[in-house]
């Protein structure tokens, strides 16, 4: 099938409710891997922490150390109402992008009450986001690293709307978040991460770079054809040292292995090169990839942009049939679900 005849279509397929995991398996690499090959029929199974029994010498896996913001807060209109708001991106004037949910009409100059601060909206943005200013109540001077510590204080996880919580749980805060997670500013987890436990993650030869995963993870492809579709930019850094270990690796003869489709977007952006950036890159079948040589990747929602990629990867129709699969032997299915390894 080519990229033209691909379609919306293409990427759906029916989920029984039940198999959308809403607990990580504990340990996290007791996870199921599901072994797709690119070139055989044939798919396969092993334990996560399998993993480190099934690479080569010179293999290397290329992880994102991205992490969640908490960057959730709940609060009150000026005039008593209830208000949500998902805080996205800090702006360089010291503002936040965010998603906002509130009752009546949301108009500029609106104001909100946050616990220890108060928020005016100061911008309306075509896509549905606004541009929030906020007045912190310890008088602190506004800064990036001030925003993330207060976050971290008042602030709640933005678990995807599929893991059925009123609020997330105390487990939340470290199942959500990957062993990798370090530098702040995702508002969703690189899942396929979240399945490395400290003791598998240190018998695995792996790189780092960092790819902030924006609220657009979550948006499904709405027209029929995909070349009409744009994602969201998202910020990212490939590393020099994480750039030379991948040349390293490869001039060895061992193979790239992407853990998340974040990793993917992140490499073939730059071409396995050291930059940053914003990249808003959507892969989807046709794309010939230029760096990522293997794909670890969790199962995704239907119709999504990151189905696409990995279709892209493995083939349309090797794609749906592991899913049928992986429904048919109840895998367990989005963030806290199991994972697939396409070779």
């Amino acid at each position: 099938m080519s990229e033209r005849t691909i379609t919306r279509s293409d990427l759906s397929y029916v989920l029984p409710p039940e198999l959308i995991a809403q607990h990580p398996m504990r340990p996290r690499d007791a996870s199921r891997l599901l072994l797709v090959e690119r070139d055989a029929a044939g798919l396969g199974e092993i334990a996560f922490s399998d993993l480190a029994d099934r690479l080569g010498p010179h293999d290397l896996l290329v992880v994102n150390d991205t992490r969640v913001l908490t960057s959730r807060l709940r609060g009150r209109k000026a005039s008593g109402g209830q208000v949500d708001a998902l805080l996205l991106e800090r702006e360089p004037d010291g503002c936040w992008q965010a998603l906002v949910k509130c009752s009546g009409r949301l108009r500029r100059g609106l104001k909100f009450e946050f616990d220890g601060a108060r928020a005016q909206v100061v911008e309306l943005h075509a896509d549905g986001r606004c541009s929030l200013r906020f007045e912190r109540h310890d008088a602190a001077v506004s800064s990036v690293a001030g925003d993330v510590e207060w976050l971290g204080k008042v602030g709640e996880l933005p678990l995807p709307p599929y893991i059925d919580r009123d609020a997330p749980r105390a487990d939340d805060a470290t199942d959500y978040q990957t062993v990798f997670a370090d530098k702040p500013g995702a508002v969703a987890a690189p899942t396929a991460s979240l399945h490395f436990s400290r003791a598998l993650a240190a018998r695995l030869p792996m790189a780092t770079l960092t790819l902030h995963v924006g609220a657009g993870t979550f948006r499904p492809i709405r027209g029929e054809d995909l070349a009409d579709h744009v994602i969201d930019a998202e910020r990212y850094e490939v590393p020099e040292a994480t750039a030379r270990v991948i040349a390293n690796a490869r001039a060895l003869g061992g193979r790239v292995i992407a853990v998340g489709t974040t990793v993917v977007r992140a490499l073939e952006t730059t071409g396995g090169a050291a930059g940053s950036g914003r990249s808003g890159l959507f892969i989807r079948p046709g794309y010939r990839f230029r760096v990522v040589d293997e794909l670890i990747t969790n199962f995704h929602l239907p119709g999504s942009s990151l189905i696409a990629l990995v279709m892209a990867f493995a083939g349309v129709e090797r794609t749906r049939a592991a899913y049928r699969h992986a429904i048919e032997e109840r895998f367990r299915f989005y963030s806290y679900g199991d994972a697939m390894w396409v070779r």
